[in-house]
């Protein structure tokens, strides 16, 4: 009977032994599958940064270009209205 005992006994410490070392080892995998994820949540905040960075430089040199075209637009109208004058004025004469 003792010898029984001591066999279950056994038996159930190398069960519970088993048990704690997956215990651990999911314990490891979970930690480590996090410190993954804080990582690419890292990356993914300087990509979303810098993304918008490049979309504010962007939208300054769209503001630029626009306001050089609306510039120019007005110079050419203008020179478009002196040659308008000056034909105008040779018609005349």
């Amino acid at each position: 009977m003792a010898e029984e005992n001591s066999r279950s006994w056994q038996f159930n410490r190398r069960v519970n032994l088993s048990v704690l070392i997956q215990l651990v080892f999911l314990a490891s995998l979970i930690v480590g599958s996090w410190v993954n994820l804080q990582r690419q949540l890292d990356l993914l905040q300087r990509d979303v940064t810098y993304l918008c960075q490049c979309q504010k430089d962007f939208q300054q040199k769209l503001e630029l270009l626009q306001s050089k075209s609306i510039s120019y637009e007005y110079r050419l109208r203008a020179l478009e209205r002196d040659l308008n004058k000056t034909d105008a004025s040779e018609e005349i004469f």
